[in-house]
């Protein structure tokens, strides 16, 4: 199938590494020309090499999603390199591990932003570009914990919840408009960020990370976590003009995991 994704413009933030850039990867081979943001800029470096290595067309954009005025400066950038806008996906490293009655307010004004505000200001920074594009779209990484609560994680299972909201509210309200919007739920996946999920459940547990991987593996009827690449194909379709009739949809991609009908 082809996705229509070649010269389509798409911005990605918290993508250079884990499933913002397995989501990148894919558009770069499927031919669109790539915005790609991280805070690490020696990271957002190697990544960017190996974009370019597989022939896109890449421009580097450092910067923290948490900064308020960051999100539009990412939009600005993105539109004075190539033009124009067609595609966003709104990624952000998730908020830490913690018990409820350990959290301080602080640190869930922190995740506030981390994992709300950087994808409503992205979102409202990218709305007048997205309008004057033919196939705009906007995909969120959200969490499968919006669906089923993960245990110890209560900063993201609530603070996601509220973007999955709003997510659905704006395919409502900009349909008419025939801007597209969707969130991708992922669940248990082989990156850097669940691998220090795991290893502070170790901690917790006096098990080691191994045994922690094994009993996480054991929960999906697929008995194993997804990679990265399974995660970007599915991010890369919902992005893509192949999935022109699809808007509002909360899609998890967990092998299973969620016991739930809806």
């Amino acid at each position: 199938m082809d996705l229509g994704l070649k010269g389509k413009i798409a911005l990605l933030s918290g993508a250079s590494r884990g499933l913002g850039f397995a989501t990148a990867r894919i558009l770069a081979m499927e031919g669109a020309r790539l915005a790609v943001n991280a805070r690490d800029e020696d990271q957002l470096a190697s990544a960017g090499e190996e974009l370019a290595d597989l022939g896109a067309e890449v421009i580097l954009l450092p910067g923290d999603v948490t900064d308020p005025r960051t999100p539009a400066a990412l939009v600005s950038e993105t539109v004075e390199a190539f033009g124009g806008l067609d595609l966003l996906f709104t990624n952000a490293g998730g908020p830490p591990p913690g018990a409820f009655e350990d959290i301080a307010d602080e640190t869930w004004q922190r995740a506030v932003e981390l994992s709300f505000f950087s994808h409503l200001r992205l979102i409202r920074a990218a709305l007048p570009h997205l309008r004057q594009s033919s196939v705009p779209s906007v995909l969120a990484v959200t969490s499968i914990s919006i669906k089923q609560p993960i245990p110890n994680l209560v900063l993201s299972n609530s603070v996601r919840a509220a973007t999955a909201g709003l997510i659905k509210t704006l395919a409502l309200e900009l349909g008419p408009d025939g801007i597209r919007f969707n969130a991708i739920l992922p669940s248990w996946t082989q990156t850097e960020r669940i691998e220090e999920l795991l290893s502070d459940r170790a901690d917790r547990n006096g098990t080691s990370l191994q045994q922690e991987i094994d009993a996480q593996n054991s929960q999906s009827p697929l008995g194993r976590m997804a990679t990265p690449e399974e995660f970007g194909k599915a991010a890369a379709f919902l992005l893509s003009p192949a999935a022109s009739y699809l808007t509002g949809v909360m899609l998890p991609v967990d092998g299973g995991t969620y016991k739930g009908l809806f």
